[in-house]
């Protein structure tokens, strides 16, 4: 089923051949980047760095009536911010730019003008008002709409006679009925007899932009496109297009179409889903490495299936003929899970914790800045402590700016009630403590401060060591529900900032 990918990568990816691997990311700035755009574009990018090519991104920017503004410049920034920027872009530039094809307009002209003048396309005078009729008449009686392509016969005096009038018109491609089959790098040997079932494509529309149709091989030939792989809903279009590349004399690119993204469920992904854009993961702390596993993992394309690899490894791993033309199936459930072991991953890694600490450090600011009366807790060794304890535990970096883990940054509140519903013996119990921190010192360690603890719960009269420790976490965290994990980050954080809580905070006025 796929020698014909073998034989191409082969001879495209040689350094000493004459055309090198070259794929694009075509996106329409219509909004922004979603989930299912990302995965066309990583495995685009996947593909160019496992064969030494180079991953293009190109906005297709012909439907000026949808554009959403800053859509274009999110989409570049979102590709970079997931690690796979684009070798060349409109933002980066390139030897075959421009990359917006709304910059590209006479390229597009110029191709309809020889498809027209080679017979292979024609003008079309028709009003809207008159293929919406077409339309409406095809669905009354069943079928599907399409264009009859009644221009198509226009005598030449009747066409030069419109034209020189100024009547509106678009420009169409004369379909033929004898398209020819191709080898899809996914889906195999395919073939649409398109003129049978569809009218002929505009491909120059009246406000002389392109449409998609045309614009797209136009880029792909003059950016020398090397392999198209694009989502699997375009494979029935591709025939359409080969007819075209036929038309105009040019050796098309290879095809590979990507089974499509779904949800978990077998429905589709909808860019109405908001919570599937890429700003919106990035915003609630998603590390992009996780997405892109998990989009993978889903998926095919790679000689084994696990969780928790990075970029490299997923193009060390990537095989193109384990491709299969199943949907891959997307479980949000699980991505917090992905998120949990790539954050590991990054605390383990010097200079990534490092950029962690900042990122930490500016959201701790944002959230607490008129709460915080110890700047202490801003210090770098304190915040990288703490990453390190909750290693394995937490699942966002948001998770320590949360409500939870408060204590961690600000003097904790609570009330003298939540204090005598614990013991009567507060005074005696927080002098004992402040002379267990002053003799102990920097000694601390968390199986000694559990000793400690039994000592002081020993010393006071009617309070047991159970009371003692949740009077202590009521102390240092605020929290009165037994949580395991919080305990241990209270223990084990710097005995000096352990000390500060303790001599400083109100419960020991207060009591």
């Amino acid at each position: 089923m796929f020698p014909c990918l073998r034989r191409s990568v082969a001879d495209r990816s040689c350094s000493t051949g004459h055309v090198e691997v070259r794929v694009r990311f075509a996106p329409s700035p219509t909004g922004f980047l979603h989930l299912g755009g990302l995965r066309t574009a990583l495995y685009n990018y996947i593909f160019a760095k496992k064969y030494g090519g180079v991953f293009v991104l190109r906005i297709e920017d012909t439907d000026q009536s949808r554009l959403v503004p800053g859509a274009a410049e999110s989409i570049e920034d979102m590709l970079e911010w997931a690690g796979i920027p684009p070798d060349e872009s409109p933002r980066r530039g390139g030897p075959l730019g421009p990359y917006l094809q709304s910059q590209r307009l006479d390229l597009y002209s110029q191709t309809a003008q020889q498809l027209v003048s080679s017979g292979h396309a024609y003008y079309c005078f028709c009003s809207s008002q008159r293929l919406e009729l077409l339309k409406k008449e095809a669905l009354r009686s069943g079928q599907t709409p399409r264009y009859d392509n009644r221009c198509r016969h226009l005598r030449l005096d009747q066409v030069q006679e419109r034209l020189a009038q100024g009547v509106s018109h678009v420009i169409r491609f004369r379909l033929e009925e004898d398209a020819e089959p191709f080898q899809d790098l996914v889906f195999g040997w395919n073939w649409h007899e398109v003129a049978q079932v569809e009218g002929d494509p505009v491909v120059m529309k009246a406000d002389g932009f392109p449409t998609y149709h045309l614009a797209n091989i136009v880029d792909d030939r003059y950016m020398r496109i090397s392999h198209v792989l694009r989502g699997s809903e375009w494979l029935i279009s591709t025939s359409k297009h080969l007819l075209m590349y036929r038309a105009l004399g040019w050796q098309p690119p290879t095809f590979g179409h990507l089974p499509l993204l779904m949800n978990k469920d077998g429905s589709k992904l909808s860019k109405r889903q908001g919570d599937l854009f890429i700003q919106r993961f990035k915003k609630d702390g998603v590390l992009p490495e996780a997405l892109l596993d998990i989009t993978t993992n889903c998926g095919s394309g790679f000689n084994a299936n696990r969780i928790g690899r990075r970029i490299d490894e997923l193009i060390s791993e990537f095989n193109p003929t384990k491709i299969t033309t199943h949907s891959a199936l997307l479980d949000l459930e699980k991505l917090a899970e992905f998120n949990r072991i790539h954050l590991q991953q990054r605390i383990d890694k010097k200079e990534q914790c490092r950029q962690l600490i900042e990122d930490l450090q500016a959201k701790i600011q944002q959230t607490y800045t008129e709460l915080m009366q110890d700047s202490d807790v801003l210090q770098e060794d304190y915040i990288k402590r703490i990453l390190h304890l909750r290693k394995g535990h937490i699942c966002s970096l948001n998770e320590l700016i949360s409500p939870v883990y408060a204590y961690l940054w600000v003097c904790p509140s609570f009330s003298s009630q939540q204090v005598a519903a614990l013991t009567t013996e507060g005074p005696h119990i927080a002098l004992l403590v402040l002379r267990l921190i002053e003799k102990q010192g920097e000694e601390l360690s968390v199986e000694q401060l559990n000793k400690n603890m039994k000592t002081v719960a020993k010393q006071a009269k009617s309070t047991k060591y159970r009371e003692v420790m949740k009077l202590l976490r009521l102390a240092l965290s605020g929290l009165q529900v037994t949580n395991r994990h919080h305990m241990i980050s209270m223990h084990r954080l710097k005995t000096k900032r352990f000390d500060k809580f303790l001599k400083t905070h109100k419960i020991f006025i207060i009591l």
